[in-house]
């Protein structure tokens, strides 16, 4: 493994964990003293569990090197010392094929586990803990002054195997505690502080399902969840054959947006094929938003027509068991893709800003940010030569972003440059002169070849 430079004071180099794993699964030490095959093949896990756990600990060290050498070159070329470390997180991202906002939380956990504990760091390092459980010690103990988290780690001392058997419930609730005993206040003070980080999310699950996420105060969320279950046991008692769970999801649904549906008057797009639409064609459709969905899933979604338990009909079309119509209306935009290709064709626009016909155009084509790794929604639409460079106002030069990483493209060293694809095609261009290729996702009826 190379050495990766630290600024210009000294080198990070593989630890000697990562070297006596590496050894062990090469075959210079002995495994399991029965020696069978079951017993190597689970000394093997064993290893690579401390492998990567040693791995984490070198990635952490690397990080907060690669930020220091960042910010040394950002004040040499002049950049305002407020200005300085903007970035740093989502080029981190991008080498790990992470997404921006998990790449700055992982710069923050490798800058409190190589400055401010050394305990846990050890831990890691000799696979003691995993990453996932550093970060747990990391994230407790966040509202602390570096004194009392440094005296926390000491206390619990990880790498002398005060964790060992525990699982993540059992780290967080002693690290908690500890964190308790240090600073009651400033312990009290976050817990106050939490109820304005309240908020709501959504998440595709499995078979065109969705996880709809609240994070709320603990008596808000109580009261909600009374409120449900009080009503689905109302309904259930006067004859309803619906489940609990049905009724109270079905419940939610419908106060929300005021319709038993849950969706008239929202704009779902939902992109498919012509013969998927009008020829029964099994080629599956996508939702923007969630992703991919079945083709009889998505023409019975068009057809207003859904199953008493509130689901879409069977993938022939035919109806159900206690089928019912909802009333909402249906429009069709119609988008045309190139032949082979299955690239969106275009129009032009003379403005600045991306008139409305083109922001929904390009909001279909990219379907979340076009960052790589980065899976967020499109909150921002730029141009990808900038406008005052004389980028024109395309759907070409046009590309959908998140807001964080909008942001980060504005920063010193990035750049962004269309290039030749099959489909709409860039490249980003970071800082240190690494590039990340970002291309359309596929729409649906596109065949790779």
């Amino acid at each position: 493994m190379e050495q990766v430079r630290e600024g210009q004071s000294g080198a990070v180099a593989m630890s000697a964990p990562v070297r006596s794993a590496a050894a062990t699964i090469a075959g210079d030490a002995g495994y399991g003293p029965e020696n069978t095959v079951s017993g190597d093949l689970i000394q093997q896990l064993r290893v690579l569990e401390d492998m990567k756990s040693a791995i984490s600990s070198l990635q952490a060290k690397i990080a907060v090197a690669f930020d220091l050498a960042q910010r040394q070159e950002q004040a040499e070329k002049g950049i305002p010392a407020s200005e300085r470390g903007k970035g740093i997180g989502a080029q981190v991202a991008l080498a790990r094929r992470e997404s921006p906002n998990k790449g700055s939380r992982l710069l923050g956990l490798a800058k409190a586990l190589v400055t401010e504990m050394p305990h846990t760091m050890a831990a890691l390092e000799s696979g003691q803990l995993n990453e996932w459980r550093a970060t747990l010690l990391v994230k407790e103990t966040a509202c602390l002054s570096v004194e009392h988290r440094a005296a926390v780690d000491e206390e619990l001392a990880p790498d002398t195997g005060t964790f060992d058997g525990a699982g993540d419930k059992a780290i967080t609730a002693a690290v908690k505690a500890a964190a308790y005993r240090r600073d009651p206040r400033t312990v009290t003070e976050r817990a106050a502080h939490a109820a304005s980080e309240r908020y709501v999310s959504l998440r595709p699950a499995p078979d065109t399902m969705t996880y709809l996420t609240a994070l709320l105060p603990v008596a808000q969320g109580v009261a909600v969840f009374a409120a449900l279950t009080r009503h689905a046991g109302t309904a259930r008692s006067d004859g309803d054959t619906r489940s609990k769970g049905q009724v109270m999801a079905d419940t939610l649904v419908e106060r929300t947006t005021g319709t038993a549906a849950g969706y008239t008057g929202i704009d779902l797009q939902l992109v498919m094929t012509d013969r998927t639409l009008l020829a029964g064609d099994s080629e599956p459709a996508r939702l923007n938003g969630y992703g991919i969905v079945p083709a009889g899933w998505a023409r019975e979604l068009l057809s207003n027509r859904q199953d008493g338990d509130g689901q879409a009909g069977n993938e022939n079309g035919s109806d159900g068991p206690g089928a019912y119509y909802q009333d909402f209306n249906v429009w069709v935009r119609r988008l045309y893709t190139a032949p082979g290709t299955g690239e969106l064709l275009a129009t032009d626009s003379r403005a600045r800003f991306f008139p409305p016909g083109i922001r929904g155009f390009i909001e279909t084509r990219d379907n979340t940010c076009r960052t790589p790794y980065c899976d967020a929604p499109i909150r921002h639409l730029d141009h990808v030569i900038p406008w005052h460079s004389g980028g024109p106002t395309t759907v070409d030069n046009g590309t959908g972003l998140c807001e964080a990483c909008n942001h980060t493209k504005e920063n010193p060293g990035w750049t962004a440059t269309p290039e030749a694809g099959s489909r709409h095609t860039l490249r980003i261009t970071t800082p240190t002169g690494h590039s990340y290729q970002s291309q359309a996702p596929p729409l649906p009826g596109y065949r790779r070849t």
